[in-house]
């Protein structure tokens, strides 16, 4: 029986241990219910992370894999960042010779994402979330990373797009942590009128999603920015989520990449990241069919 591709999971870079933790409960959630696969998941793109992804290379090595399927975890790509994934997973695969490689595309907004969104939106509305007057004077901002990269901040409007279709709110809008426009306190105004014209005279009321799948310091930023908003307007009601977290979606999407990226065809001998031509295949089957790899390397990432 073929040993199949061990799979690396490869999130943004954290130095935030509670960001870590969830990182290694998606990893224990997908050796339980995956156990034939050999599975380990570590950080790129920032220094002193307490989970490296060169560690996690080493450790699945040392558990005899040699060819990996490396999923980002990631909704978007990073843009330019101290250490893109490519160069983050050659460096790891110097240490060892003949180690095959290859990148299948990121989570973007899958279909399983946008479930756990609109759970955090249930979970902080209560009871009242599933009736549509309720829904109707609730206006969500959509929060992402933010980057200098036109392309990652355009999928976190494509995001709130598909959160919007269908779920009866009065609007979805975008911000951003850092990095881009509009910031949260600007998109916070703006949702703050779309509230107001659809409360009808009630109090409006806006829910802040953060688009990013661990706690840390981004987190703890867009709170801090949005209490700072809600401080200045007292008469709107203004709730900050959790973040995305390792729900059971996010490692059934994660799995799903695993599958189509394995499924494409033996991974090479040497090494091979091509995440966004992957993404941009992905896009177009999400929900659909099985999303495509591309094997040719670029200045990948995301977030």
């Amino acid at each position: 029986m073929t040993t199949p591709p061990a799979l690396l999971i490869a999130g943004h870079g954290t130095r935030d241990e509670g960001g870590a933790e969830a990182l290694r409960a998606l990893v224990r959630t997908l050796g339980e219910r995956h156990p034939e696969v050999p599975v380990a998941g570590g950080f790129f793109g920032v220094p002193a992370s307490p989970l490296p992804l060169g560690d996690a290379v080493d450790g699945l090595v040392a558990r005899g894999a040699t060819r990996l399927a490396v999923i980002p975890l990631l909704l978007a790509p990073t843009g330019p960042v101290p250490e893109a994934l490519p160069t983050a997973l050659e460096r790891a695969a110097e240490r060892h010779p003949g180690l095959g490689y290859t990148c299948g595309a990121e989570l973007g907004p899958h279909p399983k994402v946008l479930d756990v969104l609109e759970r955090r939106l249930d979970e902080v509305l209560g009871g009242g979330a599933r009736r549509p007057e309720d829904r109707a004077r609730t206006t969500v901002l959509l929060v992402g990373r933010g980057a200098s990269d036109p392309y990652a901040n355009a999928e976190v409007a494509r995001a709130a797009r598909l959160l919007w279709e269908g779920r009866g709110l009065a609007g979805v809008e975008t911000a951003f942590v850092s990095q881009a426009a509009p910031d949260v306190p600007a998109g916070l105004d703006r949702c703050r009128t779309l509230a107001a014209a659809a409360a009808a005279g009630r109090p409006g009321r806006i829910v802040v999603l953060p688009y990013f799948f661990f706690p840390g310091g981004l987190l703890e930023r867009l709170r801090m920015q949005a209490e700072g908003w809600a401080a200045a307007y007292p008469g709107t009601e203004v709730i900050v989520t959790a973040a995305l977290g390792a729900e059971s979606e996010v490692a059934e999407a994660v799995m799903e990449r695993y599958r189509a990226t394995v499924a494409d065809g033996p991974l090479p001998d040497g090494a091979s990241c091509g995440c966004r031509a992957a993404a941009e295949d992905a896009r177009q089957t999400d929900g659909d069919a099985v999303p495509r790899r591309a094997p040719v390397a670029t200045d990948a990432g995301e977030r």
